[in-house]
């Protein structure tokens, strides 16, 4: 396969604890081993001609922010400067980091199609009940800055039942301020991971397929994942410690006979799309 979209994720480390993260409930994580890919690191992994021909990097991962990374920005400047054209994207808690930080973060992703991701999940009152350790305040004034830099910037929200009376109010906030992008879902984790002082909310279903093929969504846009530890999987779902299948050749061959329950939850097709395809219940697109 050639890889047309790269996901890395950068760092393992973080200022959040989200409950439901794997950071927090995969008890093999040791928060005081922390790892930051290098540039030189990506040099190992990936030729320039690799790079040359991807259609997008995104920074995201399973355990860490991006921006807590020591090397993200010299990442994202390595990858423009072999690749120009390419799309450049990160998904954030938004509370790393000065102002000044994500002011040089938006005068680098600053194409068209660029984007940074702000994961708030609610307002002043609500946001720190799952993004716990986060400040509401610097947030809001990170993504300002990194929007006065000619950054576009998407205010994504889990929903959950302390702030589905909130909804509108972000939306209508996310519109004030720049943003380009608005979307919200539910969280898919009060089964798997339960914790006590997380509902999910009353107004609001979670379209998840249960009866169908897989589509394997890495494989449909012809993505990998790379971890903290410079470790390529298949995708990022397969990046925590609870499977150990790393090819997809060995994934596709699960699914012959037995397929693992994170592929199924999230790929699994109706006529309608996947689990993962259908994940947004409200998504606006501010003109």
């Amino acid at each position: 396969m050639t890889v047309k979209v790269l996901h890395l994720e950068p760092t393992d480390a973080c200022n959040a604890a989200c409950p439901q993260c794997a950071r927090e409930f995969d008890q093999t994580f040791n928060k005081n081993d922390l790892h930051h890919l290098s540039v030189e690191q990506i040099k190992n992994l990936f030729t320039d001609s690799q790079i040359k021909q991807l259609d997008k990097m995104y920074m995201c991962g399973d355990y860490g922010d991006p921006a807590a990374g020591k090397h993200t920005l010299d990442i994202y400047r390595y990858f423009k400067n072999i690749n120009p054209n390419i799309i450049l994207g990160m998904h954030t808690n938004g509370g790393l980091r000065s102002s000044g930080w994500w002011n040089t973060l938006g005068k680098i992703i600053n194409q068209n199609k660029d984007y940074v991701v702000f994961s708030i999940d609610g307002l002043a009152d609500t946001n720190h009940i799952y993004r716990v350790n986060v400040d509401y305040q610097k947030v809001i004034n990170n993504a300002k800055a990194f929007i006065a830099a000619g950054g576009v910037a998407h205010w994504e929200m889990l929903v959950f039942g302390h702030n589905e009376h909130q909804v509108d109010q972000a939306e209508h906030l996310a519109r004030n301020l720049g943003f380009k992008w608005f979307r919200a879902k539910v969280s898919r984790r009060f089964n798997s991971v339960p914790v006590e002082f997380l509902g999910p909310p009353t107004s609001w279903n979670d379209p998840i397929v249960t009866k169908g093929s897989i589509s394997c969504q890495a494989l449909n846009e012809q993505s990998v994942y790379v971890s903290a530890q410079g470790v390529q999987y298949p995708c990022c779902w397969l990046g925590v410690s609870d499977y150990t299948l790393n090819t997809f050749s060995a994934v596709q061959e699960s699914w012959k006979s037995n397929p693992i329950q994170i592929c199924k939850d999230t790929c699994t097709k109706s006529d309608n799309g996947t689990s993962f395809t259908n994940q947004w219940q409200r998504e606006v697109e501010f003109l």
